[in-house]
């Protein structure tokens, strides 16, 4: 069964989007993702805190 996320509260921090959605048991869940090509970076995380703290420390590989 596909999952179909909605992202809310979306904040760009340099190049990682900072987003929080709804797991499928409705647990508040955060995705940092790099939006650079070919970059790959993506995590899921519990706290938004550490989401955000994710995207502020990125380093892209492929800069």
């Amino acid at each position: 069964m596909p999952t179909n996320r909605r992202f809310r509260n979306l904040v760009r921090i340099g190049p990682v989007q900072v987003g929080t959605y709804y797991d499928g048991r409705g647990r508040e869940k955060h995705t940092a993702a790099c939006t650079a090509p070919r970059c790959g970076f993506s995590t899921g995380y519990d706290s938004r805190a550490a989401a955000e703290l994710a995207a502020r420390t990125h380093r892209c590989a492929v800069r």
